[in-house]
């Protein structure tokens, strides 16, 4: 059975001093999300401010079990690529 889910991943980034800052470290997480997890990734909130950014990670496998170990490494990816900046992460399943 196929199984849709979605991480979503709350981030705050201390050191941005602009968007420009930001969103260097939002498409270096998101790019490496993708490549090596093979997963979609999309920013969905706070866009317009420097500190802060909301991703959502979502991925499509044959089982649940698959599903929820590519949003495990996800998250830990996030977490050493955000060194601490990661403040919340909630999975959803979709299907």
């Amino acid at each position: 059975m196929v199984s849709v889910a979605a991480l979503t991943l709350e981030i705050r980034i201390e050191h941005a001093q602009s968007l420009k800052d930001k969103r260097q470290v939002v498409k270096g997480l998101k790019d490496k999300l993708h490549h090596r997890l093979n997963v979609a990734v999309a920013e969905t909130e706070f866009q317009h401010l420097w500190q802060l950014s909301e991703l959502v990670v979502v991925t499509v496998a044959s089982s649940r079990q698959v599903a929820e170990g590519t949003l495990r490494h996800a998250e830990e990816i996030a977490e050493r690529h955000l060194s601490g900046g990661l403040t919340n992460s909630n999975v959803e399943w979709l299907s």
